[in-house]
């Protein structure tokens, strides 16, 4: 019969003798990734069998029952590994999508979260406020673009900036602008020193590193193979959060808005670190799933 190698072929009832459907596939990678305890094993599964063959998600269906060739087997095989592995999803299909942009991902940068999109709404609503023309944008700590190139595509006419210290991030970044025909202009430096020079700003918007540096060990293995300064936030997680919150007042327009994500219970302490800093109207906003992940301020 054939099949995975090195694996058992799936059961008489699923399969007729001597072949795999895509179905089957589909359902015995779900039941490996379920004995792994991955948190999306369906989807996940669905994902790299799609890449694998170059179909999409609805076509795995419509093409249920075709069965599959050895090289095409092996081809998913190859990306079961991996996963199996702690290599995330978008590592292994090379691709994320967020706000509806298909971005080039790679083990040079976070991989963009739909938590983070929170960030995305809260800056185009501060925006819509501020009513500023014209607008200009930073987005401080960038990696794949994820956000710079999200409020590009809310802001079409806004400049964007776009700064990050690590010259292999704004690579991937610059192609993933390039390839979407969004245009940021990318900066290399640290935190907002390489802005400083494009202001003054309507909107900063700053995904930083927020996981305490002790929480880095607990972290799923997927998470803990993305690149470590982009999540290592020092002792309490807002180290570089308090630095930002220093430094933006003078890159920001009169009006102008700071939007930070931060991490689950950091939302009272970086509320006081704007407060103090003479940031008005600090808010909060929760992601899907109810924590307070964006935390904004407005220069008076």
């Amino acid at each position: 019969m054939s099949g995975l190698p090195a694996i058992a072929p799936p059961p008489p009832e699923a399969a007729p003798p001597g072949r795999w459907t895509l179905l089957d596939v589909i359902k015995w990678t779900t039941a490996r990734f379920t004995e792994r305890r991955l948190d999306t094993p369906r989807l996940d599964a669905e994902i790299l069998i799609a890449h694998a063959l170059s179909l999409s998600r609805v076509q795995l269906y419509v093409q249920h029952d075709r069965p599959l060739l050895p090289a095409e087997l092996a081809a998913i095989r190859e990306l079961i590994k991996r996963r199996q592995a702690g290599e995330s999803v978008a590592y292994v299909v090379g691709k994320k999508e967020f706000w509806g942009l298909e971005l080039a991902v790679d083990a040079r940068v976070l991989v963009p979260r739909p938590d983070t999109e929170t960030l995305v709404e809260e800056g185009r609503d501060r925006l819509d406020a501020a009513a500023h023309a014209p607008e200009r944008i930073g987005d401080v700590g960038t990696g794949s673009g994820a956000v710079a190139l999200a409020l590009k595509k809310v802001r079409p006419a806004a400049s964007v900036f776009a700064a990050d210290l690590s010259a292999d991030a704004l690579a991937v970044a610059r192609a993933n602008a390039e390839r979407l025909a969004l245009e940021v202009t990318f900066v290399e430096g640290d935190l907002a020193a390489p802005l400083a020079a494009h202001g003054p700003f309507s909107l900063l918007a700053a995904n930083l590193p927020y996981v305490a540096t002790g929480d880095l060990a607990g972290l799923a293995p997927e998470v803990r193979a993305e690149p470590v300064r982009a999540l290592d936030g020092g002792p309490d997680g807002l180290d570089l959060v308090r630095r930002l919150v220093t430094e933006a007042p003078a890159l920001l327009a009169s009006g102008g808005a700071l939007a930070l994500e931060i991490g689950a219970g950091q939302a009272d302490a970086t509320a006081a670190l704007l407060e103090a800093a003479g940031f008005t109207d600090v808010r909060r906003r929760r992601d899907l799933g109810g924590i307070e992940r964006v935390v904004s301020g407005v220069k008076a």
